[in-house]
């Protein structure tokens, strides 16, 4: 199943299906890292984890490398209702 969902999600990008939080806009810009990076690192990344304690909805944590081929980038989003991926959290990767 984990497989699934992250192939929804690299869909979702790929169909330019989601939405950016602004708290993930602010993070994106503390951390030197643009929406590029973050569709090129769901695109070649990997599923982290899925936590299912929230009640709107189970969050997914995706870990990648950015458009750069360097910067390691992770991204936090969940499924809304309406089908889109809603991309909570930016952050760049620090630990392996």
């Amino acid at each position: 199943m984990p497989r699934r969902i992250f192939e929804r999600i690299q869909a979702a990008i790929r169909n330019a299906a989601y939405d950016v939080t602004l708290h993930a806009i602010e993070e994106m810009a503390e951390d030197e890292v643009d929406l590029i990076d973050v569709e090129t690192s769901i695109g070649n990344g990997r599923l982290i984890k899925t936590a299912g304690d929230d009640p709107r909805g189970a969050r997914h944590t995706v870990h990648g490398i950015g458009a750069d081929g360097i910067t390691p980038v992770g991204t936090v989003g969940r499924f809304t209702e309406t089908g889109r991926y809603l991309i909570i959290t930016v952050y760049r990767v620090t630990e392996p």
